[in-house]
């Protein structure tokens, strides 16, 4: 079993139970689910960026990513509806656990000037997102091999009904917070 989740269900599920009196197991939140996000405005001109960031994206979370596509057509950004604009992964279970233990150990530690995440990103629904720069912090990236720095947009989505539980949650799972 996974560090993390042996964590949540010894350490951090009994002390959620003290803090908030919930009756059963069932009502403490847990993490249900994390989404990776990679936009990428310049597959409009070039789908060979879009190829790299996906092929990225399957090193960084060990799971094939889905081409993600335009909703409405926007002429400022020229974008067409129905045009490949990213790519996204969801990780449920142990790839899950697995994703936010490399991320917390390795990843964030390797992002320059790193003072904690923003405790502010959560969005009234129990579920936080976080933004990173630059896809280099993940060991599996080799910096020769990029055709170019990318962001990402990883959301962490939890069973909790309101943002402090959730806070409580992720902030016990270790996610490094800003004082």
């Amino acid at each position: 079993m996974n560090r993390l989740k042996e964590k949540y269900l010894n350490e951090i599920v009994p002390s959620l139970m003290s803090k908030y009196n919930y009756k059963t197991i069932m009502e403490v939140p847990k993490l249900s689910k994390i989404v990776i996000n990679i936009g990428v405005g310049d597959a409009t001109s070039n789908s060979k960026l879009l190829e790299a960031a996906a092929k990225e994206l399957e090193l960084i979370s060990g799971q094939k990513p889905v081409i993600t596509k335009a909703k409405k057509s926007i002429a400022g950004f020229k974008v067409r509806e129905g045009q490949s604009i990213g790519c996204k992964v969801t990780l449920r279970g142990e790839n899950m656990y697995n994703f936010m233990d490399k991320l917390l150990s390795i990843g964030l530690p390797r992002v320059r000037d790193f003072r904690g995440v923003s405790p502010k990103a959560f969005d009234g629904r129990g579920n936080y997102t976080l933004g990173i720069k630059e896809q280099l912090i993940f060991s599996e990236i080799e910096y020769d091999n990029v055709v170019k720095v990318r962001g990402m947009d990883i959301v962490f989505v939890t069973t909790a009904n309101k943002d402090e539980e959730a806070y409580d949650l992720l902030n016990e799972l270790g996610v490094p917070f800003r004082k």
